[in-house]
């Protein structure tokens, strides 16, 4: 291949990031569902299941509201990449952003958070993570509500797909997590399972 090969390539693969990413600002989602721009596919997937969204509550509400912004159902910018994730749980400190938008800059969240459902578990465990990591997001958790467990990644390494997180702590549900970079420790022992 030329160089003028390699950069006719790198045009077409910008302006299908584009179309895509534009496709997904103008989606019309059906009630019940939630859609996602992973790596430039849109995934759509049903509604969550009560048990995932009381996760999500407990997580919340030990997360101080008066320093961190909690947001759920909050898209993501991730610096070159053709995602914008919807985390089920995004934090970021307060006065970090300003001012109305769709979409919350990777580079000022400090926390994202997937509970994983039956049909996600492969993309929060691995799409997810990778995009997460590329962006720079200090600290991702992941809540198995199937496996009974929690798995905290921190230290972003890398970019697009070959990023990842160099640290990783498992626990099962019931011990505490601590999350240095909010300084608090989460209790987990009302996380409740799927099965």
């Amino acid at each position: 291949m030329t160089a003028v090969d390699d950069r006719v390539e790198q045009l077409m693969a910008d302006d299908r990031a584009d179309h895509m990413a534009k496709a997904y600002e103008d989606l019309a989602v059906p009630e019940g569902l939630k859609a996602e721009l992973i790596r430039g596919e849109i995934v759509m997937m049903a509604g969550p299941d009560r048990v995932h969204n009381w996760i999500v509550e407990s997580v919340m509400d030990q997360i101080p509201r008066k320093r961190w912004h909690r947001s759920q159902t909050q898209d993501l910018a991730i610096p070159g990449e053709s995602s914008e994730p919807q985390p089920d749980l995004v934090i970021y400190e307060r006065g970090s952003i300003e001012g109305p938008g769709r979409l919350v800059p990777a580079p000022a969240v400090t926390m994202v958070v997937e509970v994983v459902s039956k049909t996600s578990a492969r993309r929060d465990y691995q799409d997810k993570r990778s995009v997460y990591a590329a962006g720079q997001v200090p600290v991702y958790l992941i809540i198995d509500p199937i496996a009974a467990k929690c798995v905290l990644l921190t230290d972003p390494k890398g970019t697009g797909e070959a990023a990842d997180y160099w640290t990783e702590r498992a626990s099962a549900f019931g011990d505490a997590v601590p999350v240095e970079v909010l300084d608090l420790t989460l209790e987990t022992d009302e996380f409740q399972t799927l099965s």
